[in-house]
């Protein structure tokens, strides 16, 4: 790689860091905590304070110890630490809520009296376990940082030492320092499959590697946040096909979208552009190779600012993340109007399906009329797992429970000191959402209208309260064994009442505030809701902090687990269609059987509950949203859902409506017969997204080529053919072009009477002549309005029907004469 002097960058950049000194970010928290030390040390220009001399921190700590050395630690802030014989903590009062960075320093000091490099270390927040089980006998290195970014939602956060029942654990330092909310968005693109990736803001992430390419190393002296920013050098691919170019930073030009807080101008003058590498593929002239664990998502964050170019416009070029080509044709200037402006983008990634690898690269465009590309700066950040995890398959809650009971308690005893607070509020506000639950034994009063068309399934609203100790009664103590599932809210119990009637349990995370909030949303919404497919609420419980939410048992569980990733048997083409069918007639009710609609908006395959009869109850309602009122056409609110089954309408303008809902149920209807996942990252591209693929095979009349190949043969061709239809038009880009819930029904009722009519005329028992029972063949007339009701806007030359004789057949199901 060709080198440059960074010299003249440093005194140029002098005059930047003190004219734009009065406009930086001032973090509100701003703990620096030098642990276990006896006086303030200074480090980077900053000062930490000992432990025990902080008035915003408690440190609850029965068995702890200190070590210091002033002359083997690497810098002054390794040289103490504070070293913990039992589980302890420290709690950190918040006076701003929102993202903050957690940094972590260990050095196992020789002199401490013991053996620290064999210590394992376990730290966890309130709501994300950081370090699992790390020692420095497995590492490398001779000290650790780590950097976090927490979303604290709360007046505190808490940070939990586990130690080993005989070991210790041990820190050095630790930093919780608020940044600003806008440095890290709630969405975010998705990369293979393409889709939208939301909630960001509820994870938890992990900087891995933060690069800034072509320059020097940035350290918390050049960098608004504190942030460290290494060269790029030891991660490229090919050394030759990078070349160092930079500016002076004074050049850089901020838009109002982009401040130092994203990245420092070092980070925007300095990049590294084409060299003269001899790259066999010329789209990968530049790439950046960096080890990632699979079982994780990353969010990947490219800067790029266009320092090379003379004029506007000269500068396109590809960027990949992987193997897929997220920017494409990315001209700069065009997006920025001007040269030296900078412009980031973020990404969801993990990594190649053939490595544990995570790749970036840029490459020429192949239409541009300069060969060239860059690219200024790089983070990539671990997000947290389904378990609230970055480090291991143990949640929060897993780690603590298995600590011995004195450990144990003593953090249960912080934890609900911390929570006392917001508990005195929440209760008020379940009291008022739950007051008619208590009373009301009679049908709804409120005036809500009932006209999806099964009234006869709506039963009395009914809502018992819990008391605690009936919970660990029914669930054996939550008995693992008893486990049904795991889920963003919490884990799922099977339960037996005192009458013996059975019930699943979910217990929520009563330290998450996001499940605070989908626990009252589910209580307000079942509370008024009955309909035979429609998961029923029993009760809930509040006491001891507990969110703990009582439904009935469904016996047969998830679709999803009917359809793969599980030996149970290969449902029929009949019993996918009335599951089908049954999860419509719910999703119906929601979005029709009140005043106001109401939108699931998690409609999914683990969503859709079936019980001991294999009848479809819809289930999970802690994301629904009351629907637009008569007088709007949407909602406007923040992305929430699932990954893979998000409307791409609602990500893009983040306006939510029933079509939202129906395009989630088109990917549902394409598992079904598909029988694979929503996403699957390790099949080729072009399958990784059931949607788009089934789409593809749909639009080509040939979705039998990819259906479950135990129904091979087993489906009448004119009822899959309806069902691939009814999934297409669920799944149209824009929601105005989607079918009403309504009409998904009455077309999968339609695919379901075509596969009856088609078994019933291949019943052997009479071959006199096909026939259905009651019903005359022998003068069938055409039900001339079948068509109108089948899709609304088509010609009487609907191709639905494949033959005459069925057609004739269906008109008679919906319109016997002389019936």
């Amino acid at each position: 790689m060709k080198s440059v002097s960074w010299v003249p960058l440093v005194l140029a950049s002098v005059m930047f860091l003190s004219n734009g000194a009065s406009s930086l970010f001032e973090s509100v928290d701003n703990y620096l905590i030098a642990c276990g030390s006896s006086k303030n040390v200074t480090f980077q220009g900053r000062t930490f304070v000992p432990d025990t001399l902080q008035s915003s921190l408690v440190l609850k700590s029965a068995n702890s110890l200190v070590a210091s050395s002033s002359s083997i630690a690497p810098s002054p802030i390794y040289q103490s630490a504070r070293i913990f014989k039992e589980t302890s903590s420290y709690k950190f009062k918040i006076q701003q809520e929102g993202r903050h960075w957690v940094r972590l320093y260990f050095y196992p000091l020789a002199n401490s009296g013991q053996n620290l490099k064999t210590a394992p270390i376990t730290m966890v927040t309130d709501n994300f376990v950081l370090l699992n089980n790390f020692t420095f006998e497995s590492y490398n290195g001779s000290y650790l940082f780590k950097e976090y970014a927490i979303n604290v939602t709360s007046d505190s956060l808490i940070l939990t030492i586990i130690p080993s029942n005989s070991s210790v654990a041990f820190v050095n330092a630790i930093e919780v320092v608020s940044i600003p909310d806008e440095l890290i968005p709630d969405q975010a693109y998705g990369v293979n499959p393409s889709a939208p990736f939301s909630g960001l803001s509820a994870l938890g992430l992990q900087t891995m590697y933060r690069l800034n390419m072509g320059g020097p190393l940035l350290t918390a002296d050049n960098d608004t946040l504190k942030r460290t920013w290494e060269n790029d050098a030891k991660y490229l691919h090919v050394d030759s096909s990078a070349v160092n170019v930079s500016i002076n930073p004074a050049s850089v030009k901020y838009p109002v979208a982009v401040t130092p807080e994203i990245a420092p101008n070092w980070v925007y003058a300095t990049a590294e552009a084409m060299g003269d590498a001899n790259v066999p593929n010329g789209n990968f002239n530049i790439t950046w190779v960096f080890p990632a664990d699979p079982n994780y998502l990353y969010l990947v964050r490219v800067h790029f600012c266009d320092i090379v170019s003379k004029s506007l416009n000269n500068l396109v070029f590809n960027v990949f993340i992987n193997s897929d080509n997220v920017l494409s044709s990315l001209d700069l200037s065009s997006i920025t109007g001007d040269l030296n402006v900078p412009y980031y983008k973020d990404f969801v990634a993990n990594s190649s399906a053939d490595s544990n690898m995570l790749t970036v690269s840029v490459g020429p465009d192949s239409m541009a009329d300069v060969t060239n590309a860059i690219l200024n700066g790089l983070e990539i950040l671990k997000i947290s797992n389904d378990l609230g995890s970055l480090d291991g398959s143990l949640s929060v809650q897993s780690l603590l429970r298995n600590l011995p009971s004195k450990s144990y308690n003593k953090v249960i005893i912080v934890g609900c000191v911390v929570g006392a607070v917001a508990l005195v509020a929440t209760v008020t506000v379940i009291c008022c959402c739950l007051a008619s639950c208590k009373s009301k034994t009679t049908p709804n009063q409120d005036g809500d209208s009932q006209n999806s068309g099964t009234t006869s399934c709506i039963s009395p609203n009914r809502c018992r309260i819990f008391r605690f100790q009936e919970i660990l009664d029914a669930t054996n103590k939550f008995d693992e064994s008893l486990l049904l599932g795991v889920g963003g809210f919490g884990r799922v119990y099977k339960g037996t009442l005192e009458d013996g009637t059975k019930v699943a349990v979910k217990r929520g995370n009563t330290r998450s505030e996001q499940g605070l909030i989908e626990f009252l949303t589910e209580i307000k919404m079942l509370s008024k809701l009955r309909h035979c497919h429609l998961v029923s609420l029993i009760g809930y419980c509040d006491e001891r902090t507990e969110m703990i939410l009582v439904y009935e048992y469904m016996a047969n569980g998830p679709l999803r687990s009917h359809l793969y990733g599980t030996d149970l048997p290969t449902l029929s083409w009949k019993q996918r269609l009335e599951i089908c069918i049954g999860a419509a007639r719910g999703l119906h009710y929601l979005h029709t059987g009140a005043a106001q609609s109401i939108i699931h908006r998690d409609v999914k395959t683990t969503n859709i509950l079936l019980d001991e009869n294999f009848v479809a109850k819809v289930a999970d309602f802690g994301l629904s949203k009351a629907g637009p009122a008569i007088d709007q056409t949407h909602v406007s609110t923040a992305v929430k859902g699932s990954f893979g089954y998000l409307d791409p309408e609602y990500f893009r303008r983040q306006q939510l409506t029933e079509k939202s809902d129906v395009y989630s149920f088109g990917v549902v209807l394409m598992e079904v017969v598909c029988t694979r996942p929503a996403l699957n990252p390790v099949l080729p591209r072009e399958q990784v997204n059931i949607a788009e693929w089934g789409l593809t095979w749909q639009k080509k009349g040939m979705l039998d080529q990819i259906m479950d190949s135990n129904l091979a043969g087993k489906v009448n061709p004119a009822s899959l053919k309806k069902f691939g239809e009814t999934a297409e038009k669920c799944l149209a880009e824009y929601g105005a072009d989607r079918p009403s819930m309504g009409d998904v029904l009455w077309n999968l009722e339609y695919a379901l009477q075509l596969e009856h009519t088609s078994s019933v005329l291949m019943e052997p028992e009479d071959n006199s002549t096909n026939h259905i029972r009651d019903i005359e063949l022998t003068t069938l007339e055409p039900f001339e309005n079948s068509v109108s009701m089948i899709e609304r806007g088509r010609s009487g030359t609907d191709d639905d029907v494949e033959d005459a004789p069925t057609s004739a057949v269906f008109s008679q199901l919906v319109n016997p004469p002389g019936r």
